[in-house]
């Protein structure tokens, strides 16, 4: 238990400084990819390649230690398939991305956190989380991760209805939409705060550390990029907060 807080601490200031990396070099997909790379790959192969160790590691996690597993860890688990079965195998097929590349560098990076984050997760669940009775850090956590899958799922839909396959990028508007920039990132962060109160262990909050160490400057860059994209866009709009930031 010692040794795993040492590396989840390693772990976090790895992402730390990522963190400020990505102030300075927004991460090469979607938007911010630069097609003047030697190495892109089809972004819709990209995604269900870099998504893939998420459910795999967590199922083979459960399918040898599966007799010692009780219902609330069964349950956790359950709730990270459900996320990762969507991000991973339903979202790519539904986005309109056939046509748009992404940084192979990112795909890389990206099975690679995934690999070591799947792993830490299900490690944590399994053999350091006491589980034993519902509490309220479980129920609120619940909560949390339910409205933030929503608000993510919700402000995604959005954005997939405004594209079409040739004109990727119109400005969004509706629902969260009016108050923030990315609403979709928001969400997920709201998710996995609600995980790390579900999981209540270190490698939960490693996570949320990590989502919002990732997607805070991920927003930033978008919501500039709007503005100069746009000469229209709502200056009243946030970036990341409604009504704070």
């Amino acid at each position: 238990m010692i040794i795993g807080g040492i590396f989840l601490k390693i772990w976090s200031a790895i992402g730390f400084i990522a963190f400020l990396i990505l102030f300075l070099i927004p991460a090469p997909y979607g938007k911010f990819t630069k097609k003047s790379s030697k190495y892109l790959i089809s972004s819709r192969v990209g995604w269900l390649l870099m998504e893939l160790p998420t459910s795999l590691i967590s199922l083979i996690f459960i399918f040898y230690f599966f007799h010692s597993l009780n219902s609330l860890q069964l349950f956790l688990l359950f709730l990270w398939n459900i996320h990762y079965i969507h991000r991973g195998l339903i979202w790519p097929f539904r986005a309109k991305i056939g046509h748009k590349k992404m940084s192979f560098s990112v795909v890389l990076l990206a099975f690679a956190f995934n690999i070591i984050n799947s792993t830490i997760q299900s490690y944590w669940i399994i053999f350091i989380g006491s589980y034993e009775n519902i509490t309220f850090s479980f129920v609120l956590g619940f909560v949390l991760f339910s409205l933030g899958m929503y608000i993510n799922i919700r402000s995604d839909n959005i954005l997939i209805a405004l594209r079409n396959d040739k004109e990727d990028y119109a400005i969004p508007k509706g629902f969260l939409f009016n108050k923030i920039t990315s609403p979709n990132y928001f969400g997920e962060s709201i998710e996995w705060l609600g995980w790390a109160l579900l999981t209540f262990n270190l490698a939960g909050l490693a996570f949320f550390a990590w989502t919002v160490f990732n997607l805070l400057p991920r927003s930033i860059s978008t919501h500039k990029w709007y503005l100069k994209k746009f000469k229209e866009y709502p200056k009243d709009r946030k970036i990341f907060l409604p009504y704070i930031y």
